[in-house]
Parts: C-alpha cells; sequence; structure tokens
C-alpha cells in the first residue's frame, strides 16, 4: 500500500481529478452516475472518463454497473489507508502537528457542558426536504440540538403540500422559513457540529468551509416537489420524504454523541444514510 502513497497524491494534484474526487466524497455513501458528475463539473464525457480511470487505477474510486449505466463511489477504505499513511509519516502520528482545529463534537470542554449541539440541513430550495428535517428534529431532540434548514437556491415561500403536512402531523411551524445557505456562513453565524444535505444537487455543489469542521454526511433522497400524478401521488411522494427522514432521525437522536469519538460518529451517520425506509 505504501507504494500507491505517491501515485495517488500525484493524481489528486490535477486540480479536476481532484474536483472529481471531492464531489463523489461529498455524495459518500452514494455511487454516482458519471453523467451526473459531469454535468455537475462542466467536465465532457471523454475527459471525465480519464480522470475517472485514473482515480480507479489509484483504487481511490470504485466503479460498478447497474443495467446501462456506470456508477462511481469513493473507496472509503482506501481513503482511509491513505490519509492514516500520511498523517503516521508525515506528522509521526502528533495531532498537535497536524490537526489544526479541534474535534466540535466530542472535545472535553463540550462534554462538560449542556449546551445544545448545532444542526443544518441543506437542500436547494430549502421548500420542502430541509424543511421537515428541520421539524423533525426539533421535535424529537428540543433538548439536545438546535437546528437549522437552508437552501443553496432557495425559494421564496416554503411548499404549501410540505407546510400542511407537518401541520397534521402535529409539528410548530411558526418559525419555518425559506433561508439562503450564506446566512449560516461568516461572522456572528452558529458553529455547526453536524451538516447534511438532504438533496443531490446540493451536494453536489462545492461546500463552504465551516468554521470547526462540523461532521457532514448526505442524506440524499428524491424531491417531492417534482412528483407528477394525480393529487394523490404527489401527497405520497412527500409523505414518502417525510417517513424516510422521519426514521433517520430518529436513529440520529438516538445516538449517544457524548460517548463517541469523531470517526465513530461519522460512520454512524453514514450508515443512517443508507437508511431509506
Amino acid at each position: 500500500m505504501e507504494e500507491m502513497i505517491p501515485l495517488r497524491l500525484s493524481i489528486l494534484g490535477h486540480p479536476q481529478r481532484l474536483a472529481v474526487f471531492r464531489l463523489l466524497m461529498r455524495r459518500y455513501p452514494d455511487q454516482v452516475p458519471a453523467g451526473e458528475i459531469g454535468a455537475a463539473l462542466d467536465i465532457k464525457a471523454s475527459t471525465l472518463s480519464s480522470y475517472l480511470s485514473a482515480l480507479m487505477q489509484a483504487d481511490l474510486v470504485s466503479k460498478t454497473r447497474t443495467g446501462t449505466w456506470l456508477r462511481y463511489q469513493i473507496n472509503m477504505q482506501t481513503t482511509r489507508e491513505t490519509l492514516d499513511s500520511l498523517f503516521l509519516d508525515c506528522c509521526r502520528g502528533r495531532p498537535d502537528l497536524c490537526r489544526s482545529y479541534p474535534d466540535p463534537v466530542t472535545s472535553e470542554e463540550n462534554q462538560m457542558t449542556d449546551r445544545k449541539y448545532n444542526v443544518l440541513f441543506i437542500c436547494t430550495g430549502n421548500s420542502a426536504r430541509s424543511i421537515f428535517a428541520e421539524a423533525i428534529l426539533n421535535s424529537k431532540g428540543q433538548d439536545r440540538f438546535q437546528v437549522f434548514s437552508a437552501g443553496t437556491q432557495p425559494q421564496s415561500h416554503l411548499n404549501p403540500i410540505a407546510i400542511e403536512m407537518l401541520k397534521a402531523k402535529g409539528h410548530d411551524i411558526s418559525t419555518l422559513r425559506s433561508k439562503n445557505v450564506a446566512e449560516f456562513i461568516g461572522e456572528g453565524a452558529p458553529e455547526f457540529d453536524f451538516v447534511f444535505t438532504v438533496c443531490d444537487q446540493a451536494a453536489n455543489e462545492e461546500c463552504p468551509t465551516w468554521d470547526g469542521q462540523p461532521i457532514s454526511a448526505h442524506w440524499g433522497m428524491p424531491d417531492p416537489v417534482k412528483a407528477t400524478g394525480t393529487e394523490a401521488e404527489k401527497s405520497l411522494a412527500f409523505q414518502q420524504a417525510y417517513g424516510v427522514l422521519n426514521h433517520r432521525l430518529q436513529g440520529f437522536a438516538a445516538l449517544p454523541i457524548e460517548q463517541l469519538d469523531r470517526i465513530s460518529l461519522q460512520s454512524a451517520v453514514d450508515e443512517i444514510a443508507r437508511t431509506s425506509e
């Protein structure tokens, strides 16, 4: 494995190959179609194919075929081995040399206080999925979490079907509003412990650099706003999105956050991403 480190660093030293790698990291554990990667990064198919081949040669990315579709995913084990090797070699295993930030979730200072954990949910429009997540986690963990949601391209208003559904399920909607993610960046913004993207488009976009380096994960799901068909079929799409998020957030709210280190927490939220019902 050690002999692969120079190759991997060389491959990731190319800006566009690095962009592909970073997008797949943001989308982990998703398997992402090549066409979607190319569209998100504005890379033509032939060029993208060469980038993905190089990443696979370095064993940083794996490929699977689903029907006629080729899908790509980060090889997380190899990626972790590479980072571990750099840490042990270059930093001699000393976190004081290579780590420039404290663990925002599990530091001793945070464990000694009763503060709430700040959680942000991001999607494109901030009109349905991220609003569902904000409302659900607020109801499940009022004593443990301070919850926010935002959009990369927020709508001017919340989706009326989503709001009616939340009201029918007994959620407080009085504080819900559509917000731009820029509201949570920079001076005066909350320092987040967890940041989740709940739609593929938002995850495909370049992430802000969050203060404190929060734990992040991609919990993508179809957009119910785009559902077509009868009113009953559209309503079912919203019910399904709500149900998936409700199930995932039930698992998240039950995590013993104070007892888990950062790696264990990251693994836990990644595993929750695989929960679809």
